[in-house]
């Protein structure tokens, strides 16, 4: 079993990157063109792999994904119990608490 992993491991992780490299936009690639980045994957699959991973293409932090710029201030995901929009959403519900219904058991 070991012996496998010792070849699956490094074979899903050249194709990652190769994959990876091939379909990033030619803006996000760092140091070398995207031909020759592919051609280092593919010759050298570990060293190139690594290096792909590591020093190829332009990282963006993980919060790149929930955050966007609305009123000249970056927003960023907050948790319900946190987002003082949600909370007030909670005050504005169109069901009265003097709904007779509520009240029979």
């Amino acid at each position: 079993m070991l012996r496998v992993l010792m070849f699956l491991v490094p074979l899903a992780l050249s194709v990652y990157a190769f994959i990876d490299c091939i379909s990033t936009k030619d803006d996000d690639i760092r140091h070398m063109p995207k031909p020759l980045w592919a051609l280092l994957v593919l010759l050298f699959p570990l060293v190139g792999s690594i290096s792909w991973l590591i020093a190829g293409k332009k990282r963006r932090p993980a919060a790149d994904g929930w955050s966007g710029v609305r009123g000249g201030r970056s927003r960023q995901w907050v948790a319900p119990d946190d987002n003082p929009d949600f909370l007030k959403s909670l005050d504005d519900d169109p069901k009265k608490d003097d709904d007779p219904k509520r009240d029979e058991p």
